[in-house]
């Protein structure tokens, strides 16, 4: 992207929350491409990053920029016959225990394979990767490690570094700039499979909830399906004290699934990943009762990879 371009593009999009313009899809896709290409000057990157922060998104640039993110990495290819579920793995646990590694067991069980990708670590939470790790589950290095493990035991986690490089780039940023980019939301939508599959879209603010729901059902395709949810804390999995609501987003029809979850449901001692890690081998042998907003969560998730043509059993 030429330095004339790229300065038009931060004139539309930096005039503040009020005035700025929203790009069509062509030119989000190309800046984002730019973008995670570094090929983008700091002080122009720091300026396109703001502006987006401050205006938020539009659908159409979401959609330009989740092209790019696509186009960035190989994909990868999923076990023979089966319509694996994908669930994004960022922010981690500050107050509650993470019982995302739960969710994944419970749903593979169901025999939906479960790709889990994310970051490795974030400073003053507890990530999903820690937690996986001290439940003895290793991570894999790359995608034909993530393949295999898939095959094999039906549950890999990927870090985003592994994944998606350039994306993980992005993320980066946030170590220099303080702030979560727009590389933080498309994260949490990619789509890491050459076939088709079920992802698991978490947002952390109930406006959210509107504009993901809008994303995927303006497309009109098969190829949108997920399952829509406030998490835990951002994390992909129910909230434990919460109502269990999710969007079932299935091209242009949305259902809402719901179930009334437990006021108090036993959790581990504490957020630390040994502790949560053992906690999770106990509601995973049948010692701990599975809060009942994840056991609904579960049953969504074999509900829609059955309905979106996988072989759960």
């Amino acid at each position: 992207m030429d330095a004339k371009e790229l300065a038009r593009i931060i004139r539309e999009i930096g005039r503040g929350k009020n005035a700025a313009r929203d790009l069509n899809r062509d030119d989000a896709r190309a800046l984002f491409a730019a973008l995670l290409a570094g090929a983008i000057p700091d002080l122009q990157l720091g300026a396109v990053l703001m502006a987006l922060r401050i205006k938020g998104e539009s659908l159409e640039e979401l959609a330009g920029f989740l092209e790019a993110c696509e186009a960035s990495y190989p994909h990868l290819a999923a076990p023979a016959g089966k319509v694996p579920l994908v669930i994004p793995a960022y922010n981690g646990a500050r107050q509650l225990p993470n019982l995302t590694p739960l969710l994944a067991h419970l749903v593979a069980r169901e025999g939906v394979p479960v790709l889990v990708h994310g970051v490795t670590a974030d400073a003053g939470r507890v990530t999903t990767y820690e937690v996986l790790a001290a439940m003895g589950v290793k991570a894999a290095a790359s995608r034909e490690e993530a393949e295999t493990q898939l095959r094999q035991r039906g549950l890999a986690f990927i870090g985003i570094d592994a994944l998606a490089p350039q994306l993980a780039g992005v993320l980066a940023i946030r170590q220099k700039m303080g702030v979560r980019s727009s590389g933080h939301t498309l994260a949490k939508m990619l789509q890491p499979f050459a076939t088709p599959a079920l992802r698991l879209v978490s947002v952390t603010h109930p406006e959210y909830v509107t504009r993901m729901r809008e994303f995927f059902t303006r497309q009109g395709t098969t190829a949108a399906n997920a399952l829509l949810l406030r998490g835990a804390e951002g994390e992909a999995v129910a909230h434990p004290r919460r109502e269990a609501a999710i969007d079932w987003l299935n091209g242009a029809v949305v259902e809402t699934w719901c179930a009334a979850g437990s006021a108090n449901p036993e959790l581990p001692a504490s957020r630390d990943a040994a502790v949560t890690a053992a906690w999770i081998h106990e509601a995973l042998a049948g010692r701990q009762p599975v809060p009942l907003t994840i056991a609904h969560q579960v049953a969504c998730c074999a509900r829609a990879s059955s309905a979106f043509g996988g072989e759960p059993k």
